[in-house]
């Protein structure tokens, strides 16, 4: 079961920073090196110094940027920059925000929540990992000693429970906050009641956990956990036996996955008839329109079919967009050609791209690494000013918050961006120290 427990946060001191705004940021792994300098000038404490810290030509191991990192947050620590919550908390986050022209928000808190490895206990990824990343976080945690961005997690609860006690308990108060450069309105309230918090506690412990973003970061805590263990420093009560966590329910109506679409370089630049030609023996396939703007009715028309069977491809060598519909003949070809992988991963409309669409059928295995974009206006923007270096698009749905509790029951693994939870969690509210 997942244990998860309050924790002393370490949070920014208003009094020297003023707005919350100029020293927050996004998640590391999404920060561009235009968007790092930004992040540098905007506010001498900006997190970025933290979670980012820029690469020197000259650095070595006694001066890199993880060392530089260890010692701007003892450094704010020591100045009052940063200061530690008087008591063990749970913070109610909040995050107000527009997509597909309606308002929503999302609501969750961050806890901590005990780091166990993949298979031994109640939290369940979706994604793969790499190395790269892993050993990247681990450096920094073993030089800083502190969780500075949270884990995505999502849990089960219908009636909503936990996060209406939490709710209760701020109802009055008045809550941190800080809006991003999207324009998404972060709030941050916090709960040191014992008696809310053991309720919480309580609620939770039965309830199994799904990543949805940081799968990295958390093999990084498991891994972490793990070296101190081998260093003989892990005791039962330590802070790094738990990871910083946002919990959101599964339900919530906040809760959106954006589609993540492809554009595929250094492929072949197929004819509507060459793709009816390889596909049409597995997918029904209607033409939509021709030239790149028709990407927006062929989003349409996927979005009213909801299904994971259906996507789009654009077809360079005459400009067209062309929908797919996968047939019951198609789902026993995806069968057949994914055998290795259980039935919910093979109902996924990205693994049906991938695996039976680009690899198989059109014979473009091993090719090289699409640019993933997010919004269909971007894929229209793309094809207009590159359209010799991405000869084929593609539109598919995103993953469902059920299949990816389902793929994830099954000890599956989804297909890299499968999923595109928006907003991303804000860095900057609250650090998890953890010693």
């Amino acid at each position: 079961m997942p244990n998860i427990q309050p924790f002393q946060g370490l949070r920014y001191n208003l009094a020297q920073v003023g707005s919350l705004s100029d020293v927050v940021a996004p998640p590391y792994d999404v920060i561009s090196p235009e968007q790092q300098d930004a992040l540098y000038a905007r506010h001498p404490n900006n997190v970025v110094r933290l979670i980012l810290n820029k690469q020197n030509p000259t650095d070595d191991e006694q001066d890199n940027r993880y060392t530089r990192s260890a010692r701007a947050l003892k450094e704010w620590k020591e100045s009052g920059v940063l200061v530690k919550e008087p008591n063990p908390s749970i913070y109610v986050y909040h995050q107000i925000f527009e997509a597909q022209g309606k308002k929503f928000v999302r609501k969750g808190f961050m806890c901590g929540c005990e780091a166990v490895p993949f298979g031994e206990g109640m939290v369940f990824p979706h994604e793969l990992t790499m190395s790269g990343p892993k050993l990247d976080r681990l450096m920094l945690t073993t030089a800083c000693k502190t969780n500075f961005s949270q884990i995505f997690g999502l849990y089960p609860d219908p009636e909503n429970e936990v996060q209406n006690i939490l709710e209760a308990a701020v109802l009055g108060m008045t809550p941190l906050e800080a809006t991003d450069d999207n324009g998404v309105v972060n709030r941050m309230w916090i709960v040191d009641d014992q008696e809310t918090i053991s309720k919480v506690v309580a609620l939770m412990g039965p309830k199994p956990i799904f990543i949805a973003d940081g799968h990295h970061r958390y093999e990084t805590a498991c891994n972490y956990r793990k070296q101190l263990r081998q260093e003989g420093v892990l005791t039962l009560d330590h802070p790094a036996n738990h990871v910083l966590m946002v919990c959101v329910a599964m339900e919530d109506p906040g809760l959106i996955v954006m589609p993540t679409h492809r554009l595929f370089r250094n492929v072949p630049a197929f004819s509507q008839q060459e793709l009816m030609d390889k596909l049409g023996e597995y997918f029904r396939i209607s033409t939509v329109g021709e030239g790149y703007n028709q990407a927006h009715k062929a989003w349409a028309e996927i979005e009213l079919l909801n299904d994971q069977g259906a996507m789009a491809l654009y077809s360079a060598r005459d400009g067209k967009w062309n929908l797919l519909q996968i047939t019951d003949k198609g789902r026993a070809k995806m069968d057949e050609v994914a055998a290795d992988h259980q039935p919910e991963w093979r109902q996924l409309g990205v693994a049906i791209l991938h695996t039976l669409v680009i690899d198989t059928l059109l014979g473009l295995k091993g090719h090289e690494k699409p640019k993933y974009v997010h919004e269909v206006s971007e894929v229209v923007a793309n094809l207009k000013t590159a359209p010799e270096e991405f000869t084929l698009a593609a539109l598919v749905m995103p993953a469902t918050v059920e299949l990816i509790q389902e793929c994830s029951m099954v000890r599956e693994r989804m297909p890299a961006k499968s999923t595109y939870f928006y907003p991303k969690l804000i860095t900057g509210f609250v650090f998890k120290p953890l010693e």
